[in-house]
């Protein structure tokens, strides 16, 4: 049988010939495969940092733990201290470059080590402002060198057995539910998370985001969950959820619609310079 084209010897090349390093690991498929892979190439020279934030679900911060614990990692948890710039929290369409400086700004000062990310090729196609951070902090991007994608990534998961690991649905940060010039505030991303686990409980659907916009909390489903939903269904979420976020001091009308990627964002006429201040937002269609 012919190896799987998952760019395992590629990326192997790649770590064994790094000195020590930092991996950043968010919780996802992405950076824990990669710290699974540096930590059984270089496991003397490696060492994980995970970011605790009210924008990182609990339960991610439990699989680095478990994983960490399992396969026997250094693993360091920090806070990135994200939530004290008011850059981020005024939620510019940028707001990834500001997260991201936090966090290696975050980690470097704990290591000296080459300081690595879980992007792959499949993010270069995307809009990611925060790659503008790594590079001010000279991070690289193994799995970007090596050539591999997010389809291989989930097979290099796969082959490392990493289990249910390697089919966790993509998970942007709680940050990323809020709409573009609505402030990022703690609190609300706290609704936002159990409002995904109330309906994900509820209907099972394969992917689910909780939007904040102006207009309202929107509930994206993916479409055969959208369609499986019954009104009685939906009258009963959309009265649970307008209570949660009642209860936490936001009054928003809920409404149900089909799952986009990046929805939240608002697409700016112009990106805000990173050094604007908080009170300079990009000008916003």
């Amino acid at each position: 049988m012919n190896a799987p084209i998952d760019g395992f010897d590629a990326l192997a090349r790649v770590v064994d010939q790094l000195r020590d390093v930092a991996v950043a690991v968010s919780g996802g498929v992405d950076s824990l495969t990669l710290a699974s892979i540096v930590h059984r190439r270089i496991p003397a020279r490696a060492a994980m940092f995970h970011a605790v934030s009210p924008a990182v679900p609990e339960e991610a911060t439990r699989r680095v733990q478990a994983l960490a614990q399992q396969q026997g990692w250094v693993l360091k948890l920090i806070d990135a201290g994200e939530f004290s710039d008011a850059q981020y929290r005024a939620n510019p369409v940028n707001r990834c470059f500001y997260c991201k400086t936090s966090l290696y700004g975050a980690i470097a000062p704990h290591t000296r080590a080459q300081i690595v990310s879980g992007t792959n090729l499949d993010d270069l196609g995307e809009y990611r402002p925060g790659l503008e951070a790594a590079k001010k902090y000279a991070v690289r991007h193994p799995f970007v060198e090596a050539g591999v994608d997010k389809a291989a990534v989930r097979s290099l998961a796969r082959r490392l057995g990493l289990g249910e690991i390697s089919q966790l649905p993509a998970a942007p940060c709680l940050s990323s539910r809020i709409e573009t010039g609505i402030a990022i505030d703690p609190d609300m991303l706290k609704l936002v998370h159990e409002t995904e686990k109330l309906v994900a409980d509820a209907l099972r659907p394969d992917t689910v985001r909780c939007r904040v916009r102006a207009s309202g909390v929107v509930v994206e489903l993916d479409d055969a969950a959208l369609a499986a939903a019954s009104q009685v269904q939906r009258n009963d979420l959309s009265a649970r959820i307008t209570e949660l976020f009642g209860k936490g001091g936001f009054d928003y009308a809920v409404m149900f619609a089909p799952y986009r990627v990046g929805s939240a964002f608002v697409h700016p006429i112009r990106i805000a310079p990173q050094n604007d201040t908080a009170h300079n937002n990009p000008v916003l269609k």
